[in-house]
């Protein structure tokens, strides 16, 4: 199949999965072609079925925002024209589902049906999308679509909730590369960080508020009052200076670690003992999930998909929203020994697998192939 994949190119859960998906269908034989504002960065190597077709919007003095939904869409067809694409696969509604209706109107007129997925990932449904600025053109964008899939149970039922859904959204769960994150750690990063043996904790995102970075540096302190440990926050992101300074008042400066933004996230959760999420809602909960591939047990919240990945008492554990004590004592629990944080390591990494992208990718086949059979 020639597929088109629009997604946004950066760090985030749905650029991350979009790009992953895409990987794996060409490594499969499948020419895919990815659009979009800049270079996906998961895309970091070559590969010989994949195309990138960059998003060019021109700045004129008329505009005060450029229009990137109608450059969006004009790259669109040119790419569905020009590489005689099968169908077009847009991650996260907001913009790309109203860009791909327009692109498909403006080459019905020519002639040619091309067939629309859109996966909704989370904040398109949960936050940004039910803005009133937006709300009607993402329903209606979404109810246009030839096929809609979520990533998680929960995001479905939040989608029918808040929006005048008409057809079926179709669970198509997050997943994970389990053989990418089956890794050693390397004995002298973690010396690095952890030089008298302490246990690492790690959270990584994009630094948003709905993370919630206090929680997680209040849940570390709790920890390391009873356990000497370190923390790594991975990513970056509006809340980090607010972060930094909370490690200042609370005098933990050495003993958490700011590393940015960062690629080869195998290489670092390699060296974890524990992935802290204690995020206000989460669709799904990727980084979650690459945690625990790479053998990390997990402390989270309960919230929306969460509860589909993290095993209460087996994977790791989860508390309310804003519950610091009650995770940081989970925490504890899990760190106290050798034994018991073996066993949930264990643990997490075998209940990963059941998400593995081989087990996933190809029920994203399937749907192409349904659709483009009617």
């Amino acid at each position: 199949m020639n597929i088109g994949i629009v997604c946004y190119p950066t760090f985030g859960g749905s650029g991350v999965l979009a790009t992953e998906l895409g990987k794996a269908l060409a490594q499969k034989g499948h020419q895919v072609h990815f659009i979009t504002y800049s270079q996906p960065v998961r895309l970091n190597s070559f590969q010989p079925n994949v195309s990138y077709h960059e998003v060019h919007v021109p700045t004129y003095p008329l505009f005060d925002f450029p229009p990137y939904e109608t450059a969006l869409a004009s790259t669109m067809v040119d790419v569905i024209k020009n590489n005689n694409l099968d169908l077009l696969h847009v991650h996260y509604a907001i913009p790309h589902a109203s860009a791909a209706y327009m692109a498909k109107q403006i080459l019905q007129k020519e002639g040619k049906n091309i067939p629309i997925i859109t996966t909704l990932h989370g904040t398109d449904i949960t936050l940004v999308g039910r803005d009133k600025t937006y709300a009607p053109v993402v329903t209606f964008s979404i109810n246009e679509s030839d096929a809609i899939t979520a990533v998680s149970n929960s995001l479905r039922e939040d989608t029918y909730k808040h929006f005048n859904i008409t057809k079926e959204i179709i669970v198509i769960k997050n997943f994970v590369d389990v053989s990418r994150f089956n890794k050693k750690p390397i004995d002298a990063f973690k010396k690095m960080i952890a030089p008298n043996g302490e246990r690492v904790l790690m959270h990584a995102s994009n630094f948003r508020k709905v993370k919630r970075i206090p929680d997680i540096i209040n849940i570390f302190k709790e920890v390391n009052d009873v356990i000497p440990s370190r923390l790594m926050l991975v990513g970056d992101g509006p809340e980090r200076p607010a972060a930094e300074d909370l490690c200042r008042e609370l005098n933990l400066c050495d003993e958490v670690r700011f590393v940015g933004r960062q690629e080869q996230m195998e290489d670092i959760l390699a060296i974890a003992d524990l992935f802290l999420l204690p995020s206000e809602t989460e669709s799904f909960g990727l980084a979650a999930l690459e945690a625990m591939a790479a053998g990390v047990p997990v402390v989270t919240s309960n919230a929306g998909g969460l509860k589909e990945i993290n095993v209460q008492g087996e994977t790791g554990f989860m508390g309310d929203v804003g519950d610091v004590r009650t995770m940081a004592q989970q925490a504890i629990r899990i760190l106290k020994d050798e034994h018991t944080l073996n066993q949930f390591k264990q643990k997490a990494a075998a209940h990963a697998k059941l998400f593995d992208i081989s087990n996933v990718v190809p029920q994203y086949e399937k749907l192409y192939e349904d659709l483009l059979k009617k």
